[in-house]
């Protein structure tokens, strides 16, 4: 009986191993590996009159991106589509081909006309103005 018990708490223990080898990872029942937390990665920033967001959005083509903003809310979604050459048979895939939807809520409403969008080398670049409403003004006492 001891032995066994022993036998349970390697197997267990070398699953902590994989564990935490693979700790930025989770598996999903239908898509494989997937990075925890979502796609795209991204970092986002606010210099007070505007916020700017970096979404990484490696192998998707600007007409495969859909961003949309209404008030504070921000939705970006998008298809990565499959790069397989014309004629040629796929003998294997690790890049998933996949869809994606992240949402964020905003600290404060966007100017929708006047955000700048830019995507350079997998990464997307957004440039999000804050509402006039929604910046601080300066109150002059009398």
């Amino acid at each position: 009986m001891w032995t066994r018990m022993n036998d349970i708490d390697r197997m267990f223990s070398a699953m902590d191993l994989l564990r935490s080898i693979n700790s930025d990872r989770s598996y999903g029942e239908s898509s494989g590996w997937r990075v925890a937390g979502g796609f795209p990665k991204t970092n986002m920033y606010d210099n007070g009159d505007s916020f700017q967001m970096i979404a990484e959005v490696p192998g998707v083509n600007k007409e495969d991106l859909n961003i949309r903003i209404q008030g504070n809310y921000l939705e970006i979604s998008g298809t990565r589509k499959s790069d397989a050459p014309e004629g040629y048979k796929t003998h294997r895939v690790e890049r998933n081909l996949s869809t994606f939807t992240r949402s964020f809520t905003l600290a404060a409403d966007v100017d929708a006309d006047k955000i700048d969008a830019v995507l350079k080398d997998g990464l997307l670049t957004l440039v999000l103005p804050k509402a006039e409403s929604a910046k601080p003004k300066q109150i002059t006492i009398n």
